[in-house]
């Protein structure tokens, strides 16, 4: 709830659905995980997430603020795996069969250490998928200091040493598109999203191509500049 470009983002009413609700739903729908767990902070503002996560039924944990690596490693103290699949609650346009694949490929990849969307972006903003292994999430709690404990995965990929690291790559490439929200601006290209297609998941190509048809559209957000990961 503490974001401090737009406060209280991710449980904004999206078409009847808090935007939390829409990362939730589409992770179930993608059948992809074992487990699902919404990791947020011991701040009292996020006390109205836990008051999501208990109408939504998804399990929670509460950690620190800043020390998001922390957080993620105290989740898995009761929700062991052998590998994280991580999302951010800021993107409820997040299309289940590439969650779906990313999983596929990790499962049938012996010995990855890191699977990710963005490694070398195709995908929109906002879509993007990564999977890091148990051992690979341990070594960069041991050794990760300022950012990289904001950011989980970013010392995993900054830093692979004999890590296995795989990039999956999409076709039409749309990474100049952004569907994340972090403004008031992604907040009017996302509602026009939603409007367009209601309150459902909307599959990766057909987003892009509806977005494509539309440049006054794009343009809602076209200047957002994401933050650089020693800002966040």
């Amino acid at each position: 709830m503490g974001s401090t470009r737009l406060p209280g983002k991710v449980l904004r009413d999206l078409r009847g659905r808090s935007v939390l609700g829409w990362v939730v739903r589409a992770v179930r729908q993608a059948e992809a995980v074992d487990d699902l767990v919404v990791a947020t902070t011991t701040e009292a503002d996020d006390d109205a997430v836990v008051a999501e996560c208990r109408r939504l039924g998804v399990p929670w944990h509460r950690g620190p603020v800043d020390d998001v690596l922390t957080r993620f490693m105290e989740a898995l103290e009761g929700h062991p795996g052998d590998a994280v699949m991580r999302f951010t609650a800021d993107c409820p346009l997040l299309d289940p069969a590439v969650i779906r694949e990313a999983a596929l490929v990790h499962r049938g990849v012996p010995g990855l250490d890191y699977v990710s969307t963005s490694l070398a972006r195709t995908l929109p903003r906002g879509l993007d998928v990564e999977i890091v292994s148990l051992p690979a999430l341990q070594r960069a709690d041991r050794l990760a200091a300022a950012h990289h404990r904001t950011h989980v995965t970013s010392y995993v990929y900054s830093h692979p040493g004999t890590s296995r690291l795989l990039g999956l790559a999409y076709t039409p490439a749309a990474s100049d598109l952004r569907v994340t929200l972090d403004t008031p601006d992604d907040w009017r290209l996302i509602s026009r999203v939603a409007g367009e297609f209601g309150d459902r998941c909307v599959p990766y190509a057909t987003l892009v191509g509806w977005l494509r048809a539309r440049p006054e559209v794009c343009q809602l957000n076209a200047h957002v500049e994401q933050k650089a990961l020693q800002e966040a």
